[in-house]
């Protein structure tokens, strides 16, 4: 896992630019906490975000709302478009980030505050901003060559999930961010959560025996986020939108409306569906019950799914994989269309004639028929007792976050590692590219080499471990 040294700040264009806005004291030691242990004004990180849409106006407001920060920039290749975000509400484009800091940041002081510089170019943003740490919350085709140029510039990064676009792109991100001895914490929120925290530590203290498997519900389909997906035909970009600079290293592709926002996660030129999508969280926390964080299954088998590979969304709709791991550990990820964990909803019922089984989840299955079922806001066991037992003094306790984004800013001032570190958000999402990679290339079953992270005898499936960036974009 990786580890960085311990926060000193020597920036302080942010006190003559922003203490001053917001109404801050402007001279004080460079220890100095306010109450409650909070940082000065003048030893708070100074944040830049990358990227402002859909996941950038969710997790943005964690960064606001903690004193430990201070967000002082926003890069976007958008100036300025409505209809955005999960319920469709939202703005996006860097004048929308900027207008919610600013906004934010007045009503704290309360007086008009305007802190937050917008830029077309992230390059730039870094180049003329004094940034401690970026939160990157763009498409996944960008997140390797920002996370590089951000660890190389010496930043602390906030990483959006999925990690990134393969698996050669992964191990570039990790080896770089171990080499610049930053902090980084990965967008895979559900490690903050006490129940699936919960439910990983009482399988690894043994609560339901002997594990055997593990079964995985993921969501599938398209999403329609934008309300366009039947738009895909080659239009002209909207006003005011840089394509070529949203494109970036992605393989050149005209803009299609129903590409953005949001939908472009169904491309593989910038995504893989939602196996990368939700198995960025769901097979994480299967990793992280299995103890296997660092490592990985020696075989992808009985791999199918439906895709049309000719189509705008080419990634799978429906698919079903099983990963076998070295201690004879079997891990199944399916769709809704396999019934995945019977037991699980039978066991729930259904109050109110209401379907109370989503199938997206995690199960553990152990000895006997016992079994631990977790998913958002639901946790649930073949016996009460099972949950109960919490773990003792001398059993496994498992990292424990409450709070995602604070964990990540209190990492940067004492060194620790965060509660997702980048080689152990490699590992989990490098099962998800397997899968896509064995559909992608026909193939039922690749053999696996966790150490060296390579495929045996396929050659067409070991091709798509990485992907060649587009002219000019190298690093």
């Amino acid at each position: 896992m990786q580890t960085s040294q311990p926060f000193t700040s020597s920036r302080r264009r942010f006190l003559a630019r922003s203490a001053a806005a917001l109404g801050f004291p402007t001279i004080i030691p460079a220890t100095a906490l306010g109450k409650g242990g909070r940082p000065a004004p003048s030893e708070r990180i100074t944040v830049g975000a990358i990227g402002w849409g859909t996941i950038a106006g969710d997790w943005t407001p964690s960064f606001l709302n903690n004193d430990k920060c201070q967000v002082i920039a926003v890069a976007d290749p958008m100036k300025e478009y409505g209809h955005y975000g999960y319920d469709g509400k939202e703005t996006g484009g860097r004048e929308a980030g900027k207008k919610i800091i600013d906004e934010h940041y007045s009503k704290a002081a309360n007086k008009p505050a305007k802190v937050c510089t917008a830029y077309a170019d992230f390059r730039e943003m870094m180049e003329k901003e004094d940034l401690d740490a970026v939160q990157v919350s763009t498409p996944d085709h960008w997140h390797a060559y920002m996370a590089v140029y951000a660890a190389r510039k010496g930043k602390h990064i906030y990483g959006q999930k999925p990690l990134a676009l393969n698996i050669a792109e992964g191990r570039l991100m990790s080896d770089e961010v171990a080499k610049a001895g930053i902090t980084w914490q990965t967008g895979s929120q559900q490690r903050s959560d006490v129940y699936f925290r919960l439910a990983c530590e009482q399988v690894r203290n043994g609560r339901i025996g002997k594990l055997k498997r593990v079964r995985v519900g993921l969501p599938g389909g398209h999403s329609n986020w934008n309300g366009m997906a039947d738009q895909i035909n080659p239009a002209p970009p909207p006003a005011d939108f840089d394509y070529e600079m949203w494109l970036g290293p992605a393989e050149q592709i005209d803009y299609r409306p129903a590409l953005l926002p949001l939908n472009w996660r169904h491309n593989f030129n910038f995504s893989g569906g939602m196996i990368t999508d939700f198995g960025a969280h769901h097979i994480d926390i299967a990793q992280w019950g299995m103890g296997t964080d660092l490592t990985g299954p020696v075989e992808i088998k009985n791999v199918s799914g439906t895709m049309n590979k000719d189509a705008l969304y080419n990634t799978a709709t429906a698919f079903t994989f099983e990963c076998v791991y070295e201690n004879g550990v079997v891990m199944h990820v399916a769709s809704p269309d396999h019934k995945l964990m019977p037991e699980v909803e039978a066991s729930l019922g259904a109050p109110s004639g209401k379907k109370p089984f989503d199938h997206v989840g995690v199960m553990f299955e152990g000895d006997d028929g016992k079994w631990i079922y977790v998913n958002r806001g639901k946790i649930t066991s073949s016996s009460p007792e099972i949950l109960r037992d919490k773990a003792g003094k001398d059993e496994i306790h498992l990292y424990e976050s409450k709070d995602h984004t604070d964990n990540f800013l209190s990492c940067i001032y004492d060194g620790r590692p965060t509660a997702t570190p980048i080689e152990v958000s490699h590992r989990s999402i490098s099962i998800a590219h397997l899968a896509n990679i064995a559909l992608r290339s026909g193939s039922t079953a690749l053999k696996w080499d966790p150490k060296t992270e390579t495929i045996a005898d396929n050659a067409a499936a070991s091709k798509l471990l990485s992907k060649e960036w587009r002219k000019p974009w190298t690093l």
